[in-house]
């Protein structure tokens, strides 16, 4: 089996098995899959056809329909093989039959963060009545959350037929780690999983047992061991586990092409927030953003602040630390790497914009060992534009009845006088966003500037608990 060496994906080769062959919000409608296998569909390309065996085809991996349009999600590294021309197609049907065979054409890819969405043609969710589509979670899955990759696999992938029943395959583990890797051209967030990935199952969706919803993409098998704990009296135990982008690189593509899905009941990418203020100040508008893991090296706690440039395609560029020490800055820098935006919009156009980033990693659940207040010097004195960032802040308390280890993400509108104007919760956890909300309204920011004058601004907050190890000490 020969991987294809892309531009995207040879550095990602390095760390990863991906399985190539041969070329090696609300949708409504159709319900969401109950049985997920009835979402699934093979990402093929048609060979020749017999009257007794049907479509002999060459198989990539799979993928999974996403509302009734026909739209569907799969990995880009999949589709390398057509990206010099050719279209994809996909076999839909349920695995006891009939099947058929439908054109695929990419409507959309990031290369980058390999993933792809596809629309079938015809729509076969006008003719098949056996298929269903998955809802997608953007929150963020627990550690030992019970998760399970669904995929269809041909019986015999060098002479696979339409005409033969497909092998199901469900690989159940448990989420054991998280996972930013950095290559070339972009930074992935990354689910591992305690399970081997077999050849064929990149591009299947990984699914939370708790929500019934796709939480990430199977991309292959993650080539370094993680440690895992079998409890108290169990000791440790080494795996090589599966690997799965989070599903809010899909979600985030998805929004930017305005393609309607379903979202998990206690999810939604779209900022859960009020962005009146926000959107009137021409400030860019949240897509996809996700926390920070707290350091488990780390014994005391940290706050990272960072100024950067949303550009007018919503990516952030331009990154400037302003304070922060190893291993917090690093984890930061990770996870800001994946995050899109809106762009600001002006003038009926959009524009570049400067905006404040503040990760704070309070020490919360041990005796502190300085006080819960910080106090910050002017960043960027001198420099004529700026995002807006705290002069003061304050660490939140850790809730005595809680037991959660999670990322608050909140989005601050900061007005020129560096008052904070409203606060909305892009992404909160059970127990920790009250006490997040509660900490940051003592905070106290310095304005940002453009083209040399104070002006309002966003700033994004996230807070990352560390999980209690042992009993609150006070």
């Amino acid at each position: 089996m020969k991987f294809n060496q892309t531009a995207t994906t040879r550095s990602v080769a390095a760390l990863f098995v991906f399985f190539l062959f041969f070329a090696e919000a609300i949708s409504g409608g159709t319900p969401v899959a109950t049985d997920p296998s009835a979402a699934l569909c093979q990402v093929v390309y048609p060979l020749d056809k017999s009257a007794q065996d049907g479509y002999r085809y060459m198989f990539f991996g799979n993928g999974f329909f996403i509302n009734q349009r026909g739209y569907l999600i799969t990995a880009a590294h999949l589709l390398s093989y057509f990206r010099n021309g050719g279209e994809p197609y996909v076999l839909v049907g349920p695995p006891e039959g009939p099947r058929h065979m439908f054109e695929a054409p990419i409507v959309a890819a990031d290369w980058d963060h390999d993933v792809a969405i596809l629309q079938a043609k015809p729509n076969p969710f006008e003719s098949e009545t056996k298929i269903a589509h998955l809802a997608l979670s953007a929150s963020t899955p627990p550690l030992g959350q019970s998760v399970q990759a669904e995929s269809l696999l041909p019986p015999d992938v060098l002479n696979a037929h339409s005409s033969a029943a497909p092998l199901e395959e469900v690989s159940r583990g448990e989420l054991v780690d998280y996972q930013f890797y950095r290559e070339e051209a972009a930074d992935l967030e990354l689910l591992l999983f305690d399970h081997e990935i077999l050849s064929g199952q990149s591009g299947s969706p990984l699914i939370s047992a708790e929500t019934d919803s796709v939480v990430g993409i199977v991309i292959g098998q993650w080539m370094h061991p993680v440690v895992v704990s079998e409890g108290a009296h169990a000791g440790e135990t080494r795996v090589a586990p599966g690997a799965a982008l989070r599903i809010h690189y899909a979600i985030s593509l998805l929004e930017q092409l305005h393609v309607p899905w379903d979202s998990a009941p206690e999810s939604s990418t779209k900022a859960a927030v009020s962005l009146t203020d926000a959107q009137s100040s021409s400030t860019p508008i949240p897509l996809s953003l996700v926390g920070a893991p707290y350091p488990t090296q780390a014994l005391f706690g940290d706050t990272v602040l960072m100024d950067a440039r949303v550009d007018q395609d919503g990516k952030l560029m331009d990154l400037r630390v302003v304070s922060g020490s190893s291993p917090f800055l690093e984890a930061a820098v990770d996870a800001v790497h994946t995050w899109t935006f809106s762009p600001s919009p002006a003038g009926g156009r959009a524009v570049s914009t400067r905006i404040g980033i503040v990760f704070q990693f309070p020490q919360s659940f041990l005796r502190p060992a300085t006080s819960k207040g910080h106090t910050y010097r002017e960043p960027f004195p001198d420099s004529a534009d700026r995002g807006a960032l705290p002069s003061v802040t304050v660490e939140p308390d850790y809730p005595l009845t809680g037991d959660a280890g999670d990322s608050v993400i909140l989005y601050e509108y900061i007005d020129a006088q560096g008052r904070i104007k409203s606060t909305s919760v892009v992404r909160g956890a059970e127990s920790l966003t009250a006490a997040a909300v509660s900490a940051t309204q003592q905070w106290q920011f310095i304005p940002a500037r453009q083209a040399g004058a104070a002006t309002d601004s966003a700033a994004i907050v996230v807070i990352t608990f560390r999980r209690p190890t042992h009993a609150h000490s006070q």
